[in-house]
């Protein structure tokens, strides 16, 4: 089971460009849909630990699906294969196509490469929303921090944290007035 994790993770690894967050959409699809190792909302949480980690997203989700799975062992499994193909992929870099980074052919593909990428984030944001079942309060609290994340350059570390807060104190009265 541990290879399957590995060549699982290798796979997305492998065949995503643009990093942790174009990631997802494929981590999510191989994960829930295909291999049906989390549910949706199993998913979710474990996407909402792995932002609020220190990290990339794409690893620190894989780590945390490898762990739920097969503890230390499926951690380090899942990690390996997520890693590995950017490593390999940054040592070819690096060796064969670096001395090319002037090449008019070369920089027109990853000019062409990030249109794509953001196609690719945008499809990962629209997944998350709809996986997220979030009510007309949750949807407002969500545009009104990328409004204030983008509008306002405040930090997403503060947004968080007054979320959080919000987040204890609603509950707090909710709960009281059930009581």
């Amino acid at each position: 089971m541990l290879f399957k994790f590995f060549i699982t993770f290798f796979k997305i690894g492998l065949f995503t460009i643009g990093g942790g967050y174009a990631m997802l959409p494929l981590i999510q699809r191989e994960v829930v849909d295909n291999n049906k190792w989390l549910d949706e909302k199993e998913f979710l949480d474990t996407l909402a630990v792995a932002q609020s980690s220190p990290g990339a997203v794409s690893i620190n989700t894989s780590i945390l699906v490898g762990y739920k799975l097969s503890r230390i062992k499926g951690a380090i499994f899942c990690a390996l294969g997520v890693a590995l193909p950017s490593f390999i992929i940054i040592l070819f870099v690096v060796k064969f196509v670096y001395g090319f980074r002037d090449n008019i052919i070369v920089e027109k593909v990853f000019r062409g490469l990030t249109p794509a990428v953001v196609g690719l984030i945008g499809a990962s944001l629209f997944n998350l929303y709809r996986s997220a079942h979030l009510n007309i309060l949750l949807t407002i609290v969500s545009i009104l921090a990328a409004v204030f994340i983008i509008m306002f350059g405040m930090s997403p570390v503060y947004i968080i944290l007054i979320a959080a807060l919000f987040s204890i104190t609603y509950h707090k009265v909710k709960e009281k007035r059930e009581n």
